[in-house]
């Protein structure tokens, strides 16, 4: 925030048939209500302004606004507030038809001497960022909150020279030339401030990330570049963690304000058509590289909004890095490879986190590149590289609580577009049944996920997800449809250490009464951990050969019965 002071102009600003006109009134650190009350302390007597609008607390290094349930809302920056928020000099406040802002005195220029002779006035320049004070750090005080404090008054100087109400709220297609302006105006500031900065802040990095939360995504930019980082976590404005292999770690970045991170939000769900507002608080959205976010705000997110964003690799993993990573040995990955190609329907399992889209993505590799493949998400993440592919989307109720289309929808639709494969990219309800019907109905060799914590659990939750069709359906018949339909089962594990493993691959054999039976192929075998905390342990085949060995013969493919029989690997 810029320089303290304890008086301030707030600005109203009237549109009224097309004529602006702008009223100044003179602040003093203490609580102000707004409305058209003429007992509010700020009384702005005009249509879309409620009674008892908003609330306004100023203190000389802290500048508040909060609205008071208003019918129309007020906006800070074209977002809407849900509570009291943190505002900065300069940052426009709408209600109504009124936009509020507050200034810095016109008379606190410094008067010229007595003794020197009048001057003409000059021609008005531009407006300048107010000089940091130079005062000895407090203890404790970092470069960051530094830098925090000179971001804050370059982005309440680039509001006033630039209209960045749109830009900053749900504006996402932002023209190269509104970028270009907006570089160059930040450079400007920067350079006009430059003798200012102490020597910890760098003008190139500060102009970087100034820029950044004007046309991106913020102090969130550098971390999407990071290689390293996997996942990103905002629990509100003041905390970002990451993970980084297989760790999760607290950053140093942060937001200004809930409204930051509100905007962000909104440029990142305006470009696929979704919304995020008090009545739909949450969204399931995804990036322009296919990386997975959720996002959800107040009232629902007591400690402000919150984002996660599940990163994708700028290069899609193949199985030799999987092998590579200790995933899974060369001799499972054939394995897979086998079943894929013998047309197997082949569910991946396991927790948040442990690798099943990025192990769905793989095997969709081994997927012949003849076939028709239909692949039906929630959030379009699986990146195929066959040339006969086609990609469908969920899509959520619109603001009516009209127009959703499930992923049950997009499963039963599918079956019409003659598909040699069907890939889903998660089961978690009653699609589940209708992904059962298919894969017994001629579409063999079709993959998907979910969640579960081990290969008999997932027999378990695709019961469960049946009845959640609302078919009622003896358990008997469920079952013989899930052993009639499923023939894999491969099951992955995020470990202590962070590492994912494929811990399971087990066949689905048939049934005996009403039990469901199954054997192991592969077992990955924890024996402990070393000293840095690294799990130890090997891959072993359980030694049970698959049904269809004699069908791999018959195709013509090769496989060594000899995998099956003994100890694969030891893990790294």
């Amino acid at each position: 925030m810029p320089k303290t002071t304890d008086q301030l102009d707030l600005v109203v600003e009237v549109t009224e048939e097309g004529q602006k006109r702008r009223i100044r009134q003179r602040l003093h650190p203490a609580e102000y209500s707004i409305g058209s009350d003429p007992e509010c302390a700020i009384c702005v007597s005009h249509s879309g302004i409620s009674r008892q609008h908003a609330r306004l607390l100023y203190e000389p290094d802290n500048i508040q606004i909060e609205d008071l349930g208003s019918t129309n809302g007020t906006f800070v920056e074209g977002v809407r507030i849900k509570r009291r928020v943190r505002i900065h000099v300069g940052q426009r406040v709408i209600i109504g038809a009124c936009v509020i802002w507050l200034d810095y005195p016109k008379q606190e220029q410094a008067p010229a001497p007595a003794a020197q002779p009048e001057r003409a006035p000059e021609p008005r320049q531009p407006p300048k960022p107010a000089p940091a004070e130079e005062e000895p750090a407090a203890p404790g005080d970092s470069a960051r909150a530094l830098m925090r404090k000179f971001k804050a008054q370059i982005h309440t100087e680039l509001l006033k020279r630039l209209d960045l109400k749109r830009l900053a709220g749900t504006n996402s297609t932002v023209t190269k030339s509104l970028q270009d302006k907006v570089r160059a105006t930040v450079a400007s500031i920067v350079e006009e401030i430059k003798d200012q900065l102490p020597g910890s802040i760098s003008p190139a990095q500060l102009t970087r990330e100034i820029i950044q939360e004007a046309i991106g995504l913020g102090p969130l930019d550098d971390l999407l570049e990071d290689n390293e980082v996997t996942e990103i976590m905002v629990n509100g404005p003041d905390k970002i963690f990451v993970e980084r292999r297989g760790k999760i770690q607290l950053t140093e970045r942060t937001f200004v304000d809930d409204a930051q991170v509100l905007a962000i939000i909104e440029r990142i769900v305006a470009p696929i058509g979704k919304r995020i507002d008090e009545s739909s608080p949450y969204v399931d959205a995804r990036l322009a590289d296919g990386s997975r976010v959720n996002a959800i705000i107040a009232p629902l997110s007591l400690k402000g909004p919150t984002i996660t964003i599940r990163k994708f690799a700028k290069t899609p993993f193949t199985v030799a890095d999987l092998i590579r990573f200790g995933t899974m040995t060369d001799q499972m990955a054939d394995f897979m490879r086998i079943c894929c190609l013998l047309r197997k329907n082949i569910i991946i399992s396991g927790g948040t986190g442990s690798g099943k889209t990025t192990l769905l993505n793989v095997l969709s590799n081994f997927l012949p590149k003849d076939e028709r493949i239909v692949t039906i998400e929630d959030t379009a993440e699986l990146r195929l590289n066959q040339p006969h592919v086609v990609s469908l989307e969920a899509r959520p109720a619109n603001i009516e609580g009209r127009g959703a289309v499930t992923i049950r929808d997009l499963v039963r639709n599918a079956l019409r577009m003659r598909p040699d494969r069907i890939v889903v990219g998660e089961c978690r309800g009653g699609e589940s049944l209708d992904m059962l019907q298919a894969m017994n109905t001629g579409h063999d060799g079709s993959l998907t996920t979910v969640h579960a914590n081990s290969p008999r659990d997932t027999i378990s939750r695709l019961e469960t997800m049946v009845l959640m069709a609302g078919m009622e359906l003896p358990s008997r018949a469920i079952r013989e449809q899930i052993a009639a339909a499923v023939d894999i089962i491969c099951h992955t594990d995020r470990l202590s250490d962070g590492t994912r493993r494929a811990t399971k691959i087990s066949e689905v054999t048939g049934m005996e009464k009403d039990v469901i039976v199954m054997q192991d192929i592969f077992i990955f075998k924890q024996t402990g951990l070393d000293p840095k905390g690294k799990v130890l342990g090997h891959f072993t085949a359980s030694g049970s050969v698959p049904t269809f060995i004699d069908e791999v013969r018959i195709r013509g493919l090769q496989l060594d019965r000899s995998v099956f029989t003994q100890q694969i690997e030891q893990t790294p």
